[in-house]
């Protein structure tokens, strides 16, 4: 899945938005499976090339100005909820003590994990996040991808920190 990596990166490095302010998603995150996400509006979920791969992607996001942290990133229809509309939706890999709705969220991603597929029950599909979990930390931990964690790109300009993250 290399190509839509580079595909994704191609699409973002020609002018379309990296910093993207974060909406509520579907409400299952958090609630049902433990696993917070991060959701970006359907209009950007709708921009991303057609072409690119369903699936689940690693990399870095970083929450206004705040910190860079590492992240799981599925792209796809969520076939386990049958959803309708495609969504993207980030969890960070770090526990934050407050909601971020509204907020800059940027993200780098860097590789490919799997394709998206449906599970059985809630709990397979809750220990496969947690294996992508354990996946995007030994692939973000390679020299290679650590570099990125220090780039430009996440100091947004002054005014568009929000609540100190």
């Amino acid at each position: 899945m290399r190509i839509s990596v580079l595909k994704l990166f191609f699409f973002f490095s020609k002018g379309n938005p990296l910093h993207l302010p974060v909406v509520k998603g579907f409400g299952r995150g958090s609630k049902e499976l433990g696993i917070p996400t991060a959701n970006f509006s359907e209009q950007v979920v709708e921009s991303f090339p057609s072409d690119i791969s369903t699936g689940i992607y690693y990399g870095w996001a970083c929450v206004g100005n705040g910190d860079v942290h590492k992240m799981v990133l599925s792209i796809g229809w969520n076939p386990f909820y049958k959803n309708i509309k495609k969504s993207v939706e980030t969890h960070i890999i770090h526990t934050f003590k407050e909601d971020f709705y509204g907020e800059i969220l940027s993200i780098v991603i860097i590789g490919y994990i799997r394709p998206e597929k449906n599970f059985d029950s809630l709990e397979a599909l809750i220990s496969a996040i947690q294996e992508d979990i354990e996946e995007a930390k030994r692939q973000l931990d390679l020299p290679e991808h650590l570099k990125l964690k220090e780039d430009n790109f996440f100091h947004l300009p002054e005014g568009k920190i929000v609540n100190n993250h």
